[in-house]
């Protein structure tokens, strides 16, 4: 029963890499797992139409296998545009998954280790993925809490075999939280607030149409510069190049709800530039855990589209939620959340989900005091000298 670790090196093994983690979490009444086509896009150095990221990224997927059987996998990335402007010569550890045998997690980690020396690194960290869109952190707290799209769940067992590999540390740590929709009405802090901002700044949402988006007008284009800029600073990100921003517009703001995005504009410049964004969803968490081996066929597509389209769900995703530095301290988040909180009692939310914060984030989390909230999930991204 001797452990092998091997490298992926086709279509065949890049399948079973990406079916590991269906495997594992079987039944898991928390774990949201990602749509298998989505993971091949991410993954996939074999397909026409590859990631984006591979234009600045290299990677190697390794497995562990016992007599045949895969019994973990890691994925080993080097982003060489984060590495060149935070001057880390770094590899990256993600889609880290494996059974509760610490021989095997040691054995994934000591793989990434090795091959980033190969490649002149210094040092180890994650999980993280290719870039900050991608799941990021290993959860530390909140095991009893669904996951969501857009984050990492994973078993209590994985801190505790990091707690047990020599030389690794934290280099940071994630906060999220739950934030009950009120039931009627809006926080008052937040009602007059949001009117000051109009009043005294000029600062505007307009109602988005579709044709907006990805038409002349390019309202997918400005919002995600405002992320760029917005999240420039954060642990962990590389700014979104032009093909990434292309591809997430095509791909991902067609099927979304337009009522639930909120774009602010300062009405005081002469385009009326995007200065604030709140990107958010239909949780698709249940809608996922039911898409066996994360298939839209034969029945998933039908979940999918009761969340997206019908909101059948008690639970908002804010998966993006940026304002730009300068306007942060003129309220402008309260206007946010002053167009979107009456979205989420029509469609009868009892709750959201923020997106990973930084646990030394503390004007982000802020935003959140005139809301009755809840800190439910701590994760954790990891370093090693080599």
């Amino acid at each position: 029963m001797a452990l092998e670790i091997t490298r992926v090196t086709d279509k065949r093994g890049l399948d079973r890499f990406i079916q590991f983690h269906y495997d594992l979490y079987r039944g898991s009444a928390f774990d949201a797992p990602n749509l298998y086509a989505d993971e091949v896009h991410t993954l996939s150095p074999f397909v026409k139409k590859q990631n984006p990221a591979f234009e600045f990224c290299e990677a190697a997927y390794f497995l562990a296998e016992r007599d045949g059987k895969v019994v973990g996998r890691v994925a080993a990335i080097i982003n060489r545009h984060y590495n060149e402007q935070w001057q880390r010569p770094v590899v990256r550890f993600g889609w880290i998954d494996f059974i509760d045998d610490v021989e095997v997690s040691r054995a994934l980690l000591r793989a990434v280790e090795d091959w980033g020396r190969e490649r002149g690194m210094k040092e180890v960290i994650g999980p993280l993925g290719f870039t900050d869109m991608d799941p990021e952190g290993m959860l530390t707290f909140g095991f009893d809490q669904l996951g969501t799209m857009a984050t990492i769940y994973n078993y209590d067992y994985y801190p505790r075999h990091m707690e047990q590999m020599e030389g690794y540390e934290k280099d940071n740590d994630y906060v999220e939280y739950k934030l009950f929709v009120p039931k009627e009405g809006m926080p008052e802090k937040f009602l007059k607030i949001a009117q000051l901002v109009e009043k005294r700044y000029n600062l505007h949402c307009p109602q988005l149409k579709r044709s907006q988006i990805i038409g002349p007008e390019q309202y997918g284009q400005k919002v995600l510069n405002v992320v760029n800029r917005t999240f420039s600073h954060l642990y962990g990100y590389s700014q979104m190049t032009q093909s990434q921003i292309n591809e997430y517009v095509q791909m991902y703001f067609k099927f979304l709800s337009l009522d639930m995005i909120c774009v602010i504009e300062d009405w005081n410049t002469p385009d009326h530039d995007v200065i604030g964004v709140g990107i958010t969803i239909p949780s698709l968490s249940r809608a996922l855990q039911k898409c066996k081996n994360g298939r839209l066929l034969p029945f998933g597509w039908w979940h999918l589209l009761k969340a997206l389209k019908f909101k059948q769900t008690d639970i908002v995703d804010l998966l993006l939620v940026g304002i730009l530095p300068e306007y942060r301290a003129k309220g402008a988040n309260a206007l946010l959340f002053y167009h979107l909180i009456p979205i989420y009692q029509k469609y009868g939310f009892l709750w959201g989900e923020t997106h990973v914060e930084m646990e030394t984030n503390g004007q982000v989390q802020s935003q959140w005091q005139y809301l009755e909230h809840e800190l439910h999930k701590r994760r954790r991204c990891y370093k090693k000298q080599l």
